[in-house]
């Protein structure tokens, strides 16, 4: 059988591409090596909650066009992300806004709370941050900087903020209004029911294998006439659309890309219908070892007698692991641009999502850059 595209990745990237390539008629087939749908947002039903596989997703974007395409396969709740920071028994609300300063401070104005910050600040005397604790106290001041960020942010990279390149952090938000909601988009929400389902409406009719590796099942030749894409089945593909690793798709051939990875350890509460009173905590302390606790029933303002909670632990990516966050610095990103011109040497393979790309997206940004190689594509063909 002759397909137009192979797309490797069921998550939002790929789902996205092969909807809209559907639509427009042509033939593609989707696998996954994971044994579902949906990639990193894959939720799945425990205890008659949605549970979010693999880390909490909230939707946000400020882009219209993004919000009413999904909306087109999934109605849309009214959740507003804003998670609590717990410090030593103390809770400070995030981002970092008037009601974490009057907590930390008892300040009441925003006057009172940005002379605080430039009094710790300019005490500081720091002109050219060295690394990424230095960047940081110089844009936050001391408090905030030990209680919110010092902590989470070694677990999260696994090393000493004073081991950390200042790039890290451009600018750390600071808001001083009283306003809970973490992101600043105009249209926010989780999908009712969950993201598997939203998925699986994309990919209605699409023929979808998971359980699959690419590298077992598909055959890459070079011939005089170009490239030759054909599976075990002996199916051919005119193109491939490839969302996992650049590194590993080649081999790891220029060396290893540097990723982080992430343990969750869930648990199900019998009898308890209400485990932290709020879907996201972070826990900023460095002797905690997992970053956040997530009670998944909040995202859906659920009312079930029991919860399901889940603890979130950074890890360092080793090969074999599953890749979360590619870790954007200098030699990484060097690297990177290696990988691109061996990619552009393959005109069959287009490489999207946040590991083809190697960049962190958000969901909004995912669906734009899906859409953007989809006409891209169009207009080639």
């Amino acid at each position: 059988m002759q397909y137009d595209y192979l797309i490797v990745g069921a998550g939002l990237y790929g789902a996205v591409f092969a909807h809209e390539m559907r639509r427009q008629g042509r033939r593609v087939l989707v696998i996954d090596r994971r044994t579902h749908i949906a990639g990193n947002i894959y939720t799945e039903n425990v205890a008659e909650i949605q549970v979010h596989k693999y880390g909490a997703h909230i939707f946000h974007t400020s882009d219209r066009k993004i919000w009413e395409y999904v909306n087109c396969f999934a109605e849309f709740n009214h959740y507003i992300n804003s998670p609590v920071a717990y410090y030593k028994g103390e809770l400070y609300n995030l981002p970092f806004n008037m009601n974490t300063f009057n907590k930390m401070w008892g300040v009441v104005t925003p006057a009172q709370a940005r002379e605080k910050i430039r009094e710790q600040i300019e005490k500081l005397g720091i002109d050219e941050p060295r690394n990424l604790e230095e960047q940081a106290l110089s844009l936050v001041g001391t408090d905030v900087y030990e209680k919110l960020v010092k902590g989470y942010t070694e677990k999260q990279w696994g090393r000493d903020c004073k081991e950390l390149p200042a790039f890290i952090i451009k600018r750390l938000p600071l808001r001083f209004t009283y306003d809970n909601n973490y992101f600043n988009d105009r249209y926010q929400g989780i999908p009712v029911g969950g993201y598997t389902a939203m998925v699986e409406k994309m990919l209605q009719g699409i023929e979808v294998r998971t359980g699959i590796s690419y590298k077992e099942f598909v055959r890459e030749q070079q011939t005089e006439e170009g490239w030759q894409i054909t599976d075990r089945e002996g199916n051919s593909y005119r193109k491939v659309v490839y969302t996992g690793m650049p590194d590993e798709y080649f081999g790891y051939s220029l060396g290893h890309l540097e990723y982080r990875s992430l343990r969750f350890e869930t648990e199900e509460l019998p009898d308890c219908d209400n485990y932290q009173g709020n879907a996201v905590v972070n826990y900023t302390e460095r002797e905690v070892p997992y970053t956040r606790i997530i009670e998944h029933k909040h995202f859906e303002f659920g009312s079930q007698k029991d919860t399901v909670i889940t603890r979130e632990y950074p890890a360092e990516w080793q090969e074999g692991d599953e890749p979360y966050y590619p870790v954007n610095n200098e030699r990484n990103d060097s690297l990177f641009r290696e990988y691109q011109k061996l990619a552009r040497e393959r005109s069959h393979m287009i490489f999207g999502g946040r590991l083809g790309q190697y960049k962190y997206y958000d969901m909004d940004k995912v669906i734009a850059a899906a859409l953007e190689a989809v006409e891209k594509e169009l207009s080639i063909v």
